[in-house]
């Protein structure tokens, strides 16, 4: 029921803003805290400093959510059975008596926002929908569910907030949707988080959306628990993450980490894509074994006795004194180059032995401190180095992969399960750059490796009774300020550094490869590998994910046919939810799309599309030679339609640069070029670039270039892309 009096619009007016002077009040006063804070400076005993860092961190966290919840503070209202009117927003604010004037979404007695229906009203009379724009409300719209509560005059709408959201023009940015989130989405948003959650659906059935008001929902239940590690956002690319980026924080939370694959390895930021059939062969299980070998072979004796000299001694050292050091360091089960350790302290003892006997053969005697120096002589002679090293040398992950790649020998030795071919398809120069496919293969081959400096192990030992200790003073510190639950022990400890640096969670895990995260969140599952989906399981060892995505989009060169099959490498059993409503894309358009994906045999689930469009799919077509004319002149007709919204001119990539250089040439505003240039109202980009993302308007190039190229995924991704408008421009 849509309520337009001016009375209502008044009193909602003065709720709200009195929600937001509240909010001012609190920034001001936070902001003051921390000012005060930091005026105490560092100084002080151990706990003291804790206490300070524990209190600066909690401003500082504060006064950032604080500050991104600000646009549509509050977006909505329950009148409840016995009356009582509980207004719903993006966090919960409390009264100077602290009493609540404000739920957060999130919270339990918020859901029936969500879940309430005529037919299960959960105690709920009225549900109010809140328009806003700034701090102004400009609309409200009731949905009631009591009869008798129903004025004779009234209209009902209750999907009026919903088409609002949907027909309302794209930023280039995602919003969030917490003030529309539908029954089937909430449901799948407050479930269990324990365990792996898949879910499943078309494009346009919010899938991305529900994943991070997910995440968003866990931090606020399971606070303690997830505040220690963090929530990790894996997404496709650069672009799909930028395009996300601002809705964890307008949902008040900032403590989340988002990545690509090419970026879960310190250090190493890959974009470079393989082609599909190398990027194949680097993803199988196979090569787990391959690398594993690949580190066996690194550790070999020679075959035939070896002279060193030592000091002007030359001793002749059997392969089996050797084979013996190998054999008892293999036996620790430790990595490579923690291993190394045992092989060397092995070697260099039987080493000993050999050059005391051939002192003793001269007459000499040797007591304890003759043969310590004797073993340091062996330590540190030039032939004695070169022999161990030989064997056992210490390795980097660069270093064993770079090697496994450019010799193809060595590749043959230890991958018996590939073909030829495929071994042909992993050769490149050591200097060649990282790609996103080498990511989970560097992070297997550090996990064989371990650490290369030997005195590794005793500075973690230390790292981590330092920790111990610092996380002892800010359990302690936070039980004396009474902030349990609010401020976690381990963010807090992981803080105290002698410089005094305080680390997000995200840069304190970009550091760090052990890094394991309470909750993983993965969109467009469907494109990775079984050897990127075995990083992510050493990233979340609790199984908690949620992992969303639509099989009928993948754009790898061996798709799987089923969930059971996609996710098979992580080796748990898990939850299926299937999302059938197509919020984004209008009827037209889902149709046209969801026909063509039938034709190319893709496994798509086809879904019920909420809303009509406006306006028709327009087709054309042109001479080869003709095509970025054409493409620029549907665009000229499409911006005469709506010069502010978004498009996306979506081509084949070899027609990428060609298409921005016509349209840069022939519009009257700037032009957007791929991943970079999302940031303009126009730009050209590849179907893979598209992958996630949604504009208003898209014009899709040469259909079937994009499904040779790219695959018949990828052209169902490009035709899935507008929320308002289709043109497609082909050669004749």
């Amino acid at each position: 029921m849509t309520d337009t009096s001016e009375t209502e619009l008044h009193r909602e007016q003065r709720y709200v803003a009195g929600l937001y002077d509240r909010l001012d009040a609190l920034r001001r006063e936070t902001a003051a805290e921390l000012e005060r804070t930091r005026r105490a400076g560092a100084t002080g005993t151990h706990q003291a400093r804790s206490e300070r860092d524990a209190m600066a961190r909690l401003f500082e966290d504060r006064i950032r959510q604080l500050t991104d919840v600000d646009e549509r503070l509050a977006f909505g209202r329950l009148q409840t059975d016995e009356g009582v009117l509980r207004y719903i927003g993006r966090i919960g604010l409390r009264d100077d008596d602290q009493q609540p004037i404000l739920l957060d979404w999130r919270a339990p007695q918020a859901s029936a926002f969500y879940q309430a229906t005529a037919a299960t009203p959960l105690g709920v009379r009225v549900r109010r929908h809140l328009a806003t724009r700034g701090r102004a409300v400009t609309g409200i719209e009731d949905e009631v569910f009591d009869p008798e509560d129903i004025p004779a005059d009234a209209t009902l709408n209750g999907e009026s907030a919903l088409l609002a959201a949907l027909s309302a023009q794209r930023t280039g940015r995602m919003h969030d949707i917490v003030s529309t989130i539908q029954a089937e989405q909430d449901r799948i948003i407050r479930s269990e988080a324990r365990g792996i959650l898949v879910v499943a659906g078309g494009p346009g059935t919010g899938k991305t959306a529900v994943a991070l008001h997910r995440a968003a929902y866990l931090l606020y239940a399971h606070k303690e628990r997830l505040a220690r590690n963090g929530v990790l956002v894996v997404g496709p690319s650069r672009s799909f993450l930028q395009y996300i980026e601002q809705v964890l924080p307008s949902l008040g939370e900032s403590g989340v980490v988002l990545r690509t694959v090419g970026q879960l390895y310190p250090g190493v930021d890959a974009s470079a894509v393989d082609s599909a059939a190398v990027a194949a062969v680097k993803g199988r299980l196979a090569m787990a074994q391959v690398l594993r070998r690949a580190v066996h072979a690194r550790q070999v004796a020679p075959t035939e006795p070896t002279t060193v000299t030592v000091d002007n001694e030359r001793i002749t050292v059997p392969p089996a004194l050797l084979h013996r050091a190998i054999r008892r360091a293999q036996q620790t089960r430790k990595p490579h180059n923690v291993a190394r350790v045992t092989f060397v302290r092995e070697a260099l003892a039987d080493l000993t032995d050999l050059l005391v006997d051939v002192v003793g053969h001269r007459g000499g005697t040797v007591d304890d401190e003759d043969r310590r120096m004797l073993r340091e002589d062996l330590r540190t002679a030039q032939d004695v180095k070169v022999l161990l090293n030989t064997a056992w040398l210490p390795l980097t992950p660069e270093k064993l992969l770079g090697d496994l790649y450019a010799r193809p020998a060595y590749l043959a030795a230890v991958s018996p399960e590939l073909s030829q071919a495929e071994r042909a398809l992993l050769a490149r120069e050591r200097s060649a750059p990282l790609t996103v496919a080498d990511v989970p293969l560097l992070d297997e081959a550090a996990e064989l490796l371990g650490e290369l400096d030997s005195g590794g192990d005793a500075r973690r030992a230390a790292r981590e009774a330092q920790h111990r200790r610092d996380l002892e003073n800010a359990e302690a510190a936070i039980r004396n300020m009474g902030v349990e639950g609010i401020v976690s022990a381990e963010a807090l400890a992981a803080n105290f550094t002698d410089r005094g640096e305080v680390l997000t969670t995200a840069e304190r895990a970009a550091m760090d490869r052990t890094w394991t995260y309470g909750h993983i969140v993965v969109d467009e599952a469907q494109e990775l590998s079984p050897m990127q989906w075995r990083l992510l399981r050493r990233r979340g060892p609790l199984r908690s994910f949620t992992i969303v995505g639509d099989l009928a989009q993948a754009s790898v060169a061996e798709p799987a046919a089923s969930w059971d099959e996609a996710i098979s490498a992580l080796g748990d059993e898990f939850r299926l939810e299937h999302l059938t409503v197509n919020y984004r894309t209008p009827r037209q358009i889902t149709e046209l799309a969801e026909r063509r994906a039938l034709a190319d045999g893709l496994p798509i689930t086809p879904s019920r599309s909420v809303r009509d469009g406006r306006w028709p799919v327009e087709a054309t077509r042109a001479a080869a030679g003709a095509l970025p004319d054409a493409v620029l002149e549907a665009v000229r007709r499409d911006r005469a339609i709506d010069a502010e919204g978004t498009l996306a001119v979506i081509a084949p990539d070899a027609l990428v640069g060609p298409l921005h250089d016509r349209l840069a040439a022939g519009l009257d505003e700037p032009v957007g070029f791929g991943a970079e240039g999302l940031g303009a109202r126009v730009s050209v980009l590849g179907a893979r670039t598209a992958k996630g993302l949604e504009f208003d308007a898209v014009v899709v190039v040469d259909q079937e270039g994009i499904a040779t190229t790219d695959g018949s995924g990828a052209l169902y991704v490009a035709l899935t892309r507008p929320t308002q408008r289709l043109t497609l421009v082909d050669p004749a």
